[in-house]
């Protein structure tokens, strides 16, 4: 094969994910290493790294040490899913938005929320629980555990004229975290949060995030009958 310049890793990923999506690799199929692809390129090897890494991100491509890369016999298919402003959300339904903080304090961590966070029993983190309301009702009540340490500027914030979530999403980067989606019966604070009958069906949206290992935020996020969530794949 000719040798093609390519001097970025979006171009070298492009025609790696080209020659995957045409099956000029098939799937099983060892990938020529990055050395050799580099010399093809006419880029650094450390480009094709940096692409090769990306597609493996992407669960196209395995890669295996001393065993070379090779295609996914039967690819990943991973959903998108962001840390949405709930602001936004509820305004990209046509309603009015408002939120209310319903409390704020400095308070010993639940032994569960400290498992999530992966930090000591008994550590001491600011609690936070706020709701969420489109046109005066209540869209999503918050339940939030925050690190101080992560965010030092939190302190200096007025969460009654901004969310929690709004400020976080748009102060706090992250480098990682995980999301739990699960159906619950309503506990008697998030059936009074969210204006129904303890017990009733909820939507439950767990998500603990983390900054270069440093924990972030846990937070839990209780949505009321006939909400619904779209992502993408």
């Amino acid at each position: 094969m000719n040798e093609i310049a390519i001097n970025s890793w979006a171009g070298v990923r492009a025609e790696l994910l080209r020659r995957i999506t045409e099956r000029i690799w098939k799937p099983g199929e060892t990938i020529p290493g990055e050395e050799q692809l580099a010399r093809e390129f006419g880029c650094a090897r450390a480009t094709v790294n940096r692409a090769m890494r990306e597609l493996a991100e992407a669960g196209l491509i395995e890669r295996r040490r001393r065993a070379g890369s090779r295609v996914r016999v039967s690819p990943d298919r991973r959903a998108v899913l962001r840390i949405p402003v709930i602001r936004l959300e509820v305004e990209g339904r046509g309603l009015g938005y408002r939120h209310r903080l319903i409390e704020q304090e400095t308070a010993m961590a639940p032994l569960a929320v400290a498992a999530r966070l992966g930090i000591e029993p008994g550590s001491r983190l600011t609690h936070l629980r706020a709701v969420h309301l489109g046109d005066g009702r209540p869209f999503a009540c918050e339940d939030r555990w925050l690190n101080a340490a992560a965010v030092p500027d939190f302190s200096q914030v007025d969460f009654n004229a901004i969310s929690i979530n709004e400020w976080l999403v748009l102060n706090a980067p992250f480098t990682e975290g995980d999301i739990t989606l699960s159906a619950a019966a309503a506990g008697p604070r998030e059936a009074e949060c969210l204006g129904i009958a303890a017990g009733a069906p909820v939507f439950v949206v767990e998500r603990t995030t983390w900054n270069r290992g440093e924990p972030i935020t846990a937070v839990r996020l209780t949505y009321p009958p006939g909400y619904s969530m779209t992502t993408r794949l």
